[in-house]
């Protein structure tokens, strides 16, 4: 039998310690290992044994969660998925969790509220087995991607049709500019800091979608802005792609690529998840396809799934030129690994030579 992901709760809430527990164990791939309730407690359960995953709550007395996340990622680095709830202020405060080395991050829609919890089952227990997979050595300042706990239950897995139908397979006129798509989930938030700051002021215009809840995806736009050269911004419908400027689609809403003449811009736009996310890459690529063609290059980085897999197929497909990080420099290779199965990958490159794939590829415009 294949060894169960064991994990230990940190939670200060009673009904959070128990609800958590029912949730995670009706998985057979998952065990609670021990429970805590605060990090004074999970320190002595850690000196008898170690999990594959801890789920730790941010407020909590005596010691808060990312005060104990630093202490245990400089002692004995283990995945950590931060739980928290759904705020603009608490935004920055899970932000510098991924930072200290948080994996993921489950969002409540209300601390304490443990039904909101049971509300999203399955995408919970899918947090955890993700961060099972982590690869700790890539996680390094901001590792990770924030998934929301608070929107609507489990459901059929959804393609790209429910948004817009598949690539009608017409040639897209050529363009003088490019636009470069990105898609990232369970590491992305690093993986993206780290590429968009080796881009130029003058780089292609870009659009990204990185799996995020609402709230948080303003607060990490605005902190690469601060430092990046290019601009980022959070995607507003009807928003222009530039050159030197990133577009990143806001948390719990699909954003396409649409093109008017020679001229992009973004519709954001609320839907069904696809293929269990919102916003999903498989929706951007496959606009990206229908819309851009031979004129993107599509990104897809690290992350856990499939979602982006189909989408960059239809882009290649397209004539697009297409890139996937490798296995080495990804914290979970999923969806590139599904990409590249699938066939749509025209070329495999470490997370450290993407930006300069694309300021190449640029200059053949």
């Amino acid at each position: 039998m294949a060894k169960k992901i064991r994990v230990l709760i940190i939670d200060d809430s009673a009904s959070i310690r128990q609800t958590l527990t029912h949730v995670l164990e009706q998985d057979p791939d998952i065990e609670i290992m021990a429970v805590a309730s605060d990090p004074f407690m999970a320190a002595r359960k850690l000196q008898e044994e170690i999990p594959d995953v801890i789920t730790l709550d941010v407020e909590m007395p005596r010691m808060d969660g990312i005060t104990f996340l630093r202490k245990l990622m400089s002692q004995r680095p283990i995945p950590v998925v931060m739980c928290s709830s759904l705020t603009e202020a608490g935004s920055e405060t899970l932000l510098q969790a991924l930072e200290a080395g948080a994996v993921d991050v489950i969002l409540k829609s209300k601390i304490g509220a443990a039904d909101s919890l049971s509300d999203d089952a399955m995408r919970i227990r899918e947090v955890v087995k993700s961060a099972s997979h982590a690869r700790l050595s890539n996680v390094r300042r901001a590792a990770g991607t924030i998934r929301s706990a608070s929107v609507e239950g489990p459901a059929k897995k959804l393609t790209a049709d429910v948004m817009l139908p598949p690539p009608t397979g017409r040639a897209m006129a050529k363009t003088t500019e490019m636009v470069v798509c990105v898609g990232a989930s369970t590491g992305g938030t690093e993986a993206l800091r780290e590429f968009l700051e080796e881009l130029p002021a003058n780089a292609p215009g870009m659009v990204i979608v990185q799996h995020m809840p609402e709230k948080f995806t303003a607060a990490f736009a605005k902190r690469l802005n601060g430092l990046c050269e290019v601009e980022v911004k959070e995607a507003v419908d009807g928003d222009p792609v530039l050159r030197g400027h990133v577009l990143i689609a806001p948390g719990d809403k699909h954003m396409l690529l649409e093109r008017q003449g020679a001229r992009y811009y973004v519709s954001v736009k609320t839907g069904p998840l696809v293929s269990r996310h919102r916003p999903s890459v498989d929706v951007l690529f496959r606009s990206a396809a229908r819309s851009a063609g031979s004129n993107a290059m599509g990104i897809i980085m690290t992350g856990m799934g499939d979602d982006g897999a189909r989408g960059m197929l239809e882009m290649h497909q397209a004539g697009a030129y297409t890139v996937a990080q490798d296995e080495a420099s990804s914290v979970v290779f999923g969806m590139p690994k599904e990409a590249i199965a699938k066939g749509g990958v025209d070329r495999i490159l470490p997370l450290d030579q993407i930006a300069r794939e694309v300021l190449i590829t640029q200059q053949k415009f």
